[in-house]
Parts: C-alpha cells; sequence; structure tokens
C-alpha cells in the first residue's frame, strides 16, 4: 500500500481489525519510510458477470430484472415474498460461484426455471410458456407431462 504521505511503496500493516458486521477489515499500516500512521480499509468486491442476451448484445446483470420474472410468474399465488428472495439469492449465488466474466441469458432462464419448480409448479409453467416461448397446446401438454415425471412417486 502506497503511504499517503511521502508516497513510499513500502508500508508496514501494525493492527487489522474485523468490522463488526464482517464484510470488512480496517488495517493501521506504519510507513517505513517517513514512519506516519495511516487507516485503510478492505471489503470484498463482488462483480456480477455481463449478460449476453440472445441477439449478442451485452448487459449488466440486473437483480431486479430476474424479481420481476419471479412476480410475474408468481401473480396471485401463495408464496411467500421471503421465499422468492431467498431464491433469487441461490441464483446470484450459483453466478458468482461460476466465476464468469460473462453469461449467456438463457443460463439464467434456466436457474429461475429451477428455482420456481420448487417454488410453484403453476409459476413455473408460466414462466415457461413466455420463457420457451410456447405456441399451442401441446407446448403445455408437454411441460405438464415432465411436471408429472419429475413429481416424486409419479407414474410414467
Amino acid at each position: 500500500m502506497k503511504c499517503p504521505f511521502c508516497g513510499a511503496i513500502d508500508t508496514q500493516v501494525v493492527d487489522s481489525r474485523v468490522s463488526e458486521e464482517g464484510d470488512s477489515v480496517r488495517r493501521r499500516r506504519r510507513c517505513t519510510a517517513c514512519s506516519k500512521r495511516f487507516t485503510t480499509y478492505e471489503t470484498a468486491e463482488l462483480r456480477m458477470p455481463q449478460i449476453v442476451k440472445h441477439n449478442g448484445s451485452r448487459e449488466e446483470f440486473e437483480r431486479e430484472k430476474v424479481r420481476v420474472s419471479f412476480l410475474r410468474a408468481l401473480h396471485k399465488r401463495p408464496v411467500p415474498t421471503h421465499a422468492v428472495d431467498e431464491a433469487i439469492e441461490r441464483i446470484i449465488q450459483k453466478i458468482l460461484a461460476l466465476g464468469e466474466k460473462e453469461l449467456p441469458s438463457r443460463q439464467i432462464g434456466e436457474m429461475v426455471m429451477d428455482e420456481l419448480y420448487t417454488l410453484d409448479q403453476v409459476g413455473y409453467i408460466r414462466f415457461a410458456s413466455v420463457y420457451r416461448s410456447f405456441q399451442d397446446v401441446e407446448d403445455f401438454r408437454d411441460v405438464l407431462r415432465d411436471l408429472s415425471k419429475r413429481r416424486p412417486g409419479a407414474k410414467d
């Protein structure tokens, strides 16, 4: 860390303390050249990947877009808000765990579908109908057939 007083590169950490929230570290430092002390704060920087749309354009990841997808699919369904928040947080953690700089929007859509499947199957079907661009009743039948196969204890 560069000394803010004399510009020397060589400094020593004298003391380190984790913040009460646990999300940052406070460090007291001493410059080896001028002996002055100063404080630095260290926090983690989590960068979400760029989202690559179907048409090849790129945009920033927006948590609110994922939330809107859930809210539309679950409109007037008995799913508590905290369950939606937890599902969105799981998706974000999965995205961060991938460690990619870019991510296809389709992959996020699949993550949303997986979460909707466990939250509410009607919401799952609603989302799937838009996400997969259902064209006719047969598309709905296919998804319903898949749902019945995935359900525990379901007959083929």
